[in-house]
């Protein structure tokens, strides 16, 4: 499988699960698909104050009266990396494309690789971004507590984010 169809056969597999346990989720009466058409949300930079070198946040979801969770498709170009956070009701990294790194406070930094899906535990103190050698973009989807899906916290060093 070529680079180019991986990413591709990886989507594949996420929907059809992601269809197949949703199957007993029926519409309530009157309600339709909703269709948010492609570049209709804006691409942001990730926000100097979160996020060290170059990162870019393509809003896919917000939370609403449906899923109480929000999709965010996040790409950090090689070096770049979130600041320490937290999520209270946890958060699901899917990585869709390149090589990347996560880390929990007090423990080893892990590879991760495009396929692999990151569980963040609500209330962990963890950061995650690109590797050295790489980009990486993950699909974060994310719980809501009360409105709040995040509390961030000091940026990770060039030490902390070198330790290997």
């Amino acid at each position: 499988m070529d680079l180019i169809s991986k990413p591709v056969a990886y989507a594949a597999a996420f929907l059809a699960v992601f269809a197949s346990t949703n199957q007993a989720h029926a519409n309530e009466p009157g309600e339709s698909q909703q269709i948010t058409p492609s570049g209709t949300q804006r691409t942001v930079g990730g926000s100097p104050d979160f996020f060290t070198g170059s990162v870019r946040v393509e809003p896919v979801w917000p939370a609403d009266k449906n899923i109480n969770a929000s999709g965010g498709l996040v790409t950090f170009e090689p070096y770049a990396r979130s600041a320490w956070h937290t999520h209270p009701a946890g958060q699901r990294l899917w990585v869709v494309s390149g090589v990347g790194l996560t880390q929990e406070w007090g423990k080893p930094i892990r590879e991760i690789r495009a396929g692999d899906v990151v569980w963040c535990p609500p209330g962990v103190k963890h950061w995650h971004g690109a590797s050295a050698r790489a980009a990486m973009t993950h699909l974060a989807i994310t719980g809501n507590v009360e409105g709040k899906n995040v509390t961030w916290m000091e940026k990770v060093t060039d030490d902390q984010y070198n330790a290997r």
